[in-house]
């Protein structure tokens, strides 16, 4: 059986031409054009054979496809995307005869700004969106839904401020995007659950007139959600979480943080059934619902030790240096980690691009990880106490112009690690911050 990966909101607009092919479908965002690449790392030893097929909204195909060798335990880039017509909008699924992961990397068009997101391998009937704006101090956000099954499906959202979208029928392998500036919406922070009689997958899209943040829609919940990076009052940086409740009752959550600079701490505040709550942001600002230091500097990463009521939480994490850029990533399972995980794409003075990483150990044993890379002796390797994190920034550390993939594992085969990814480009005065996370593998 082929692995089959879903890559949503893949926009290859290319030259004038494209944009303004999708003014009308675009109207609703805050950049007239995207650009997207999609990553494909192999996870097996083995080459790889993979294609990569584009849908229209309507569910026809668009352009041919792209059939190509990715060797063992190697990579490829496929940007731009080669397969489809000036000015696509659409959906890509990837298939292969082994098992492959990849992210897609959206930019504008004038790469003034990006997001990053990773690849759903599978569906559900129900998906999470945990953090939704509608004119947030300039945020909005957008975002598609595909079909990830091989009839219609039918598609109805529910809002955390009791506001709704939908029907919608989306036909298979195509995707629909929902614009929360053309809804009706009763706050200005939100979070959404998406259902369908059908499997789904989607991804979302923040967005302000010069920031793109990006993430994977949830397809299931944790009592314990992690968070591998943290950052407060470092360098500009800030981190907000913004912890959803999926559940039929409200319940009393508690958010450990875990030091690697500064000091450990803790926050409390009460999630409503199905709603959402921002964690962090006033916590390291105040101190406010929590005992952290007001102002000061931390570093490191965060759990949720504490959840009164037992409801599943998923939940979202944006890095933010306001004013210049940002990115999200999305909370981890710390039950379904694993002690491997592959980073489809790492890069060195790529074009002006550059990766830094993040492994949290979220088992209960202290470990040693060590990280290897594609077509380099480079490593990384440390040691990492529970709840604690491992950093490294590849910035002149392993080649000029390197893009590769990279896997980290634990030298305990029961130790539990997860990991995110930031990629940060060097150009002054632009969103050149686009993260996503690690992808566990057995």
């Amino acid at each position: 059986m082929k692995n089959r990966v879903r890559f949503l909101i893949v926009l290859a607009l290319v030259a004038v031409l494209a944009v303004a092919a999708v003014g009308s479908v675009m109207a609703q965002t805050k950049f007239s054009a995207y650009v997207s690449g999609i990553q494909v790392a192999n996870l097996e030893t083995s080459p790889a054979t993979v294609t990569l097929a584009a849908y229209n909204s309507d569910g026809t195909k668009n352009g041919s496809d792209i059939v190509d060798t990715i060797p063992g335990s190697g990579s490829k880039t496929y940007f731009p995307l080669s397969n489809v017509s000036q000015g696509f909008s659409g959906s890509v699924i990837i298939s292969s005869d082994k098992n492959v992961a990849a992210i897609s990397n959206i930019l504008s068009s004038d790469y003034s700004a990006g997001g990053s997101y990773v690849g759903r391998s599978s569906g559900a009937t129900q998906v999470q969106m945990p953090l939704l704006n509608k004119n947030n101090s300039g945020f909005t956000t957008w975002y598609s839904v595909q079909n990830a099954s091989t009839d219609p499906a039918t598609v109805n959202v529910e809002y955390s401020d009791g506001t709704s979208a939908g029907p919608v029928t989306i036909q298979p392998g195509a995707a629909s995007v929902f614009y929360q500036d053309n809804e009706t919406h009763n706050s200005a922070v939100f979070s959404g659950i998406v259902t369908s009689d059908k499997p789904i997958v989607a991804a979302g899209i923040q967005e302000s007139s010069d920031i793109i943040f990006s993430y994977t829609g949830f397809t299931g919940g944790a009592a314990s959600p992690v968070f591998p990076l943290i950052n407060a009052n470092n360098s500009g940086y800030v981190t907000g979480l913004q912890i959803q409740n999926t559940g039929d009752q409200a319940t009393d959550v508690e958010v450990t943080y875990t030091a690697t600079v500064g000091t450990n701490c803790t926050e409390t505040q009460t999630i409503p059934a199905r709603g959402s709550n921002t964690f962090a942001l006033a916590a390291f600002a105040n101190g406010q619902n929590s005992d952290c230091a007001a102002g000061a500097r931390f570093v490191g990463s965060a759990k949720v030790t504490g959840n009164s009521t037992g409801q599943l939480l998923v939940g979202i994490g944006n890095q933010l240096l306001p004013g210049t850029n940002g990115e999200a990533y999305v909370s981890f399972d710390a039950d379904a980690a694993t002690s491997t995980v592959v980073m489809p794409l790492i890069m060195d003075r790529n074009s002006g691009y550059f990766t830094g990483f993040n492994i949290q150990n979220v088992g209960d044993s202290r470990t040693t990880v060590t990280c290897e890379f594609t077509n380099t002796d480079y490593t990384v390797s440390g040691t990492i106490d529970p709840r604690a994190a491992l950093n490294a920034i590849q910035n002149n550390e392993i080649a000029d112009g390197y893009v590769g993939s990279g896997r980290c594992t634990a030298s305990d085969s029961n130790a539990k690690i997860v990991a995110v990814v930031n990629q940060l480009g060097s150009a002054a005065g632009a969103d050149q911050f686009l993260v996503y996370e690690g992808v566990n593998v057995e």
